[in-house]
């Protein structure tokens, strides 16, 4: 009996635990929501190819410059296999079981490979990230961790052994 009763205590208490991380996940989201707003739509035309599509996984967007202060509204701050295309006009990020992200090419600050993004750590260089401004005004960062890191250069548009 005594054995029982410790084994409902911890799952009361994983419960409980859950249901808080939810919580602060839903109000920080409601925070967020005034400095996200809402992002750009994909135009019906992107304009032309400039950079194969690469695949990868989509780490999330956090707030500019903190690479770890993830953005919790809507399905920013959660991870997926995505394909990364560059147009002429912006870079069109299609994520799998949710909608694309259009980062349009005005909005573009920097594009770079850094060492981690949204709490993933990796090798220096291993994390492509995307510098831009929302259309609230608030700078964001995107990262993207993709399947082949030797496409980063042209993505950065750096030669191979230069700093990003």
């Amino acid at each position: 009996m005594e054995r029982t009763l410790w084994v409902i205590a911890m799952f009361a208490l994983a419960a409980l635990g859950l249901w808080l991380m939810y919580r602060a996940w839903i109000g920080k989201a409601r925070r967020q929501a005034g400095m996200i707003g809402d992002l750009p739509t994909v135009p019906a035309d992107c304009g032309a190819q400039v950079l194969e599509p690469t695949t990868g996984l989509y780490l999330g967007s956090t707030l500019a410059p903190s690479w770890i202060q993830r953005i919790t509204v809507g399905d920013l701050g959660f991870r997926a296999n995505a394909e990364m295309t560059r147009f002429e006009r912006g870079i069109l990020l299609e994520r799998d079981g949710t909608a694309p992200i259009w980062i349009p090419h005005d909005a573009i600050t920097a594009v770079r490979a850094e060492r981690g993004h949204a709490g993933k750590v990796m090798t220096e260089g291993g994390v492509l990230v995307i510098r831009w401004t929302l259309p609230t005004g608030t700078e964001v960062d995107t990262g993207f961790r993709g399947d082949d890191k030797t496409v980063y250069p042209s993505w950065t548009g750096t030669k191979t052994g230069e700093e990003a």
